[in-house]
């Protein structure tokens, strides 16, 4: 299986779950990935803004999915020029 496929297989199973969870409970989200796959997804997820990882006081890692943005809000923020200062 491709690496975007595995990021995308995890993110979707996280949407659909709709709620906070911890690490164990996304692994078995994903029976047909390894731990270290579904690590690999969520490290990848959150240093890329779509999910946030907290450690709980218990030391339970809890997965929180942000909401999918929309194409069209993508390619609006995309689109948009910065403009520079003249000096």
């Amino acid at each position: 299986m491709l690496v975007a496929a595995i990021i995308d297989r995890v993110h979707l199973a996280l949407e659909e779950y709709g709620k906070d969870c911890s690490m164990e409970e996304v692994v078995g989200l994903c029976p047909d990935l390894t731990w270290n796959q579904v690590y690999l997804a969520i490290d990848y997820l959150n240093k890329t803004g779509m999910v946030r990882v907290a450690l709980d006081p218990d030391r339970t890692y809890t997965i929180q999915v942000y909401p999918a943005f929309s194409e069209a809000a993508q390619s609006a923020s995309q689109q948009s020029p910065v403009r520079k200062a003249s000096l």
